[in-house]
């Protein structure tokens, strides 16, 4: 490493120490209507199908993958 990069370096990282960054304001309050179970299970059976579903058919393939055609 060159003698000069320490300083090089300390004159590019003393501008970004100046710097102020914006903190973000997040508030959260109690939600407007409860889940109910159904909308729950509905939520989280979508997920879990947008998911698994797609893998699990690669994986069921795996061996067509590997044939060359």
């Amino acid at each position: 490493m060159s003698p000069l990069a320490p300083l090089l370096l300390r004159g590019l990282a003393g501008p970004a120490r100046r710097l102020l960054v914006p903190r973000a304001q997040v508030h959260s309050k109690p939600p407007r209507e409860q889940l109910g179970t159904l909308e729950v299970a509905i939520g989280l059976t979508s997920c879990f199908l947008c998911i698994f579903l797609p893998a699990g058919w690669v994986l069921s393939h795996l061996e067509s993958y590997k044939k060359r055609e």
